[in-house]
């Protein structure tokens, strides 16, 4: 059932076409549904969690200002859905005084659904000039511009609703988890000896402290600056918090708990770990001793020899050693720490010096004892093939053994008669050739030649 004509409309607008009464009853229809939405909606705004902690929040910064206006909007809102709930109650009184409206009627109706049939009085569509620009004393708008407007506000109210809401539920429990841990990390600092003023790991625990006291206040008072929207979204909401300080000083009381953790260890084998370094120089200590004996030893029975000098023990190391098992004593184990590990390497540096130390020390005692060895295996050499009793290589054994096992023992000239001794003994140990053969076709004398 079409109505002919159009409905009034405003200066500069073109004429709406008059609805028919099936229109009307659809368009009435979908304000029910809409207008129960918006109510639900309002309602869930009003008693979300998030708006009732920044009413009762004594805010700061950029949230105290956007709050500010987030009220401003939510009171307007409701002004807005008390007019747009009047309208709709008095288009469905309208349309319930006759079963089939006439003409006027449905004129009426069709400017009430479609044109802008709703006033709003300056007091509730602008109770503040800096949201809406400058005062004015009504405005008209249509229920779909009223709609519109509405859907503007309640999403800008609900994301800084949402935003704080987010922010408080995520940091301050992690802060006050944080904050426990950092407790429980201070005391167990305490007990080991890192206090603030004393270790850095003392201070740095400190200014953790402050920095958690601090960014919690901060988060509490002002949610908003810690939010970091998610780029491209204009969902309520669309972001993340804002976690980079908390991070910080997480990560930073991790190092710390490692370090308390490292001293606890320290503590534990602490004993051990100084008989072992005892231990490890005394062996340098012996190992020093040693080399000097040797090496007076070296001096009487080597001659024209260069015999480097043997440092005494490392009274500084003994020192250290002793401040060590001081700290221990006094349960400073923040400073038995590092001192230990310093000890352990700087022990065995020092052992190995005095290994080395020997070493070059007896290095000529070990050049005699090699030739000594190698002249006596040319000897028994020599016997197994029948040559001992050729009087070269009798000679010239001999002139070598009086070298090698007389004091002080000139090595060159030692070396040199086992070299002599050596040749002549593979002169006589020429494949095919005899103890017989070899005297025949070499006299004594000519080989008496080469000595």
């Amino acid at each position: 059932m079409g109505v002919a004509g159009s409905s009034p409309s405003f200066a500069g607008e073109p004429p709406v076409p008059v609805m028919d009464r099936d229109e009307v009853d659809r368009a009435l229809g979908r304000l029910g549904a809409e207008h129960e939405a918006i109510e639900t909606s309002l309602l869930a705004l009003q008693d979300h969690a998030g708006r009732r902690l920044l009413e009762g929040a004594e805010l700061t910064g950029v949230t105290k200002d956007r709050w500010s206006s987030t009220e401003q909007e939510i009171t307007l809102l409701w002004g807005y859905f008390d007019a747009y709930s009047a309208a709709v109650h008095d288009t469905r009184e309208l349309r319930s005084r006759r079963r089939w409206p006439n003409r006027e009627d449905l004129l009426e109706l069709t400017d009430r659904l479609r044109g802008r049939s709703v006033t709003i009085a300056s007091s509730a569509a602008h109770p503040a000039p800096s949201i809406t620009g400058p005062a004015q004393l009504s405005e008209r708008f249509s229920l779909a511009e009223l709609v519109s407007r509405m859907n503007e506000l309640y999403a800008r109210s609900l994301d800084m609703v949402v935003t704080a809401d987010s922010v408080w539920s995520a940091l301050p429990a992690r802060i006050d988890l944080l904050s426990a841990e950092l407790q429980r990390t201070r005391s167990l600092a305490h007990s080991v000896g890192v206090r603030p003023g004393e270790h850095p790991s003392g201070d740095e625990l400190e200014s953790i402290t402050h920095e958690l006291a601090t960014l919690r206040v901060q988060v509490i008072s002002d949610p908003l600056a810690f939010w970091r929207p998610a780029p491209g979204s204009s969902a309520p909401g669309g972001g993340r918090p804002d976690t980079e300080r908390y991070d910080r000083a997480a990560r930073a009381l991790e190092d710390i708990r490692g370090e308390i953790e490292a001293v606890l260890r320290v503590r534990q084998d602490s004993e051990q770990r100084l008989l072992r370094l005892r231990d490890v120089l005394s062996r340098a200590d012996r190992t020093l001793t040693e080399a000097r004996s040797a090496r007076g030893e070296v001096l009487a029975k080597i001659a024209a020899s260069e015999v480097p000098a043997v440092s005494g023990p490392s009274t500084a190391l003994q020192e250290r050693l002793a401040t060590a098992a001081e700290y221990r004593r006094h349960s400073q184990w923040h400073r038995l720490s590092p001192l230990l590990e310093s000890l352990e390497s700087e022990a065995e540096d020092e052992l190995l010096r005095a290994r080395e130390s020997l070493t070059s020390v007896t290095a000529p005692l070990a050049v005699r004892a090699e030739l000594r060895g190698r002249l006596d295996a040319y000897k028994a050499k020599v016997a197994r093939n029948g040559l001992a009793e050729d009087p070269l290589l009798i000679e010239r054994y001999d002139a070598a053994r009086r070298m090698l096992w007389s004091a002080p023992c000139d090595l060159r000239v030692a070396e040199e008669a086992v070299l002599r001794y050596q040749r002549a003994a593979a002169e006589a140990l020429v494949p095919g050739q005899g103890q017989g053969q070899g005297q025949s076709q070499s006299g004594p004398s000519d080989r008496r030649g080469d000595s």
